[in-house]
């Protein structure tokens, strides 16, 4: 019998075993939304909040497996996706999440380059990476990533081509200029800009995991996409806010309870 239930999120994504990105943080924010969160393993990461070791990739038909039998067993409508080994690995992923649910929403997280300097994808295909964009519901690098996406082109060459294909959330946690102001583009629209709300926050492992991460959560929630870009914004805010540390703490999120 199968589960059918907006509350069921999937993060494809890879572990870490300080929890504080990847797959477990995924399912962190999701529950903090009131979801519930699946998920599929696409690297065994040897790292923790400061250090980054190695990448053990998952292989291709291992993701796959993992992938078939939740949808076996899960309705699901919203996906986030993280880490994955190169862009032919991130095609064939979507191609099977499309057989399961043509109407799916996709969020791409482009993790590029751990913060110690390990390089994860393993190609630039642009090719590759166009025809991505056209099936994903959104991408959200950093300023750092949108720069390695396209390295022949600038960033503000990047953000066209990109919105030509799909929606963009330019998260601002490396604009040099703004720092944490984030840029959304939704279908041709203004540009959404979404300024800091909060006075103090600290540097947190896995915050740009976590905004996806609330992002895919608002949008199975059913709202807009400009609404759920404030609501993600907001949380990975509260997230940025929760302690001094590296590893932030996960509350409860009502979105009925915080304004738009």
């Amino acid at each position: 019998m199968k589960e059918a239930s907006n509350r069921y999120i999937l993060s494809i994504a890879g572990l870490d075993p300080s929890a504080g990105a990847g797959l477990t943080s995924d399912i962190k924010t999701f529950e903090a939304f009131g979801n519930y969160g699946l998920s599929v393993c696409t690297s065994v990461t040897i790292q923790n909040d400061i250090d980054f070791k190695a990448s053990h990739w998952v292989e291709t038909n291992i993701i796959l497996d993992q992938i078939d039998i939740l949808f076996d067993r899960f309705t699901i409508e919203v996906v986030k996706i993280g880490v994955v080994r190169n862009w032919d690995t991130l095609a064939t992923i979507v191609d099977r999440l499309k057989i399961h649910n043509p109407a799916i929403k996709i969020i791409l997280d482009p993790i590029l380059k751990a913060s110690a300097g390990y390089e994860f994808n393993e190609n630039s295909n642009s090719s590759i990476l166009d025809n991505i964009l056209q099936r994903i519901c959104m991408i959200t690098p950093n300023y750092q990533e949108i720069q390695l996406l396209y390295p022949a082109k600038t960033i503000r060459e990047t953000i066209a081509h990109i919105t030509r294909h799909t929606n963009l959330y330019l998260k601002g946690g490396h604009n040099e200029t703004e720092k944490g102001t984030d840029v959304v583009y939704i279908n041709g629209k203004k540009p959404l800009v979404l300024s800091p709300r909060l006075s103090t926050v600290y540097e947190k492992h896995g915050s740009g995991c976590v905004l996806s991460s609330a992002l895919a959560a608002s949008i199975a929630s059913g709202l807009t996409l400009e609404d759920s870009s404030r609501k993600a914004k907001q949380y990975t805010e509260q997230f940025l806010a929760s302690n001094q540390g590296l590893l932030g703490t996960h509350q409860s999120f009502s979105l009925q309870k915080h304004s738009l």
